[in-house]
């Protein structure tokens, strides 16, 4: 049984397409088939398949705190840090 199908068009960074067809084919899977995937996604769930919001002032400052990695503490165990955070 044969089906109609419609061409999609878009225009990506080269170095994002890149990285994106590299992890497709690790996957074994073809650029078609991913964007066959999230379209597929989409009606199933009747939007994104993933949460997209503007990041609140919160939620920036924790992004720019975990981007400078010699800020970031780090355990010798999980006891540590559970020792830790109940401290604080």
């Amino acid at each position: 049984m044969a089906f109609q199908t419609s061409k999609v068009q878009a225009r990506i960074e080269p170095n994002l397409k890149a990285s994106a067809e590299a992890i497709f084919q690790a996957l074994g899977i073809t650029p078609t088939e991913a964007i066959r995937m999230f379209y597929k996604q989409v009606e199933l769930q009747q939007g994104l398949p993933f949460l997209v919001k503007i990041p609140n002032d919160t939620t920036r400052a924790a992004i720019r705190e975990a981007e400078n990695v010699e800020a970031l503490s780090s355990y010798g165990s999980v006891d540590e840090f559970l020792d830790e955070m109940s401290e604080n």
